[in-house]
């Protein structure tokens, strides 16, 4: 059911969530519950946003949830969000942790595995 908007790997010693399409009240308890069930064992996560075309408050509080079970746990995460896009607007406009943003793939993994 969510597999059009959420996919999963492995990137170094992270998960890897690769997030797509529209992120809104329409599925973002869905994808909650979805990336919870695979991240709950990680070690560390990256959330790949750079292919988010609409990101709304509900996928916010997704991602600050997300954030917030995380930190709690003392698991590091990155969220990915290129250096323009829906995702990186949305995120720069609701003053999201800029210290959990990254712009290049490779250096956020290469950041958690270091």
């Amino acid at each position: 059911m969510t597999d059009q908007w959420v996919s999963f790997s492995r990137r170094g010693t992270a998960e890897l969530v690769r997030l797509q399409g529209e992120i809104d009240l329409a599925n973002a308890h869905d994808l909650g519950r979805v990336i919870v069930a695979h991240t709950t064992m990680a070690d560390a996560v990256l959330i790949d946003l750079t292919a988010v075309s609409f990101l709304d408050s509900a996928g916010v509080r997704l991602l600050d949830l997300i954030v917030g079970e995380l930190d709690e746990r003392g698991k590091p995460i990155k969220l990915v969000v290129g250096e323009r896009g829906a995702a990186a607007m949305t995120l720069q406009l609701c003053a999201f942790r800029t210290d959990l943003l990254a712009t290049d793939l490779d250096r956020a993994a290469a950041e958690l595995d270091g």
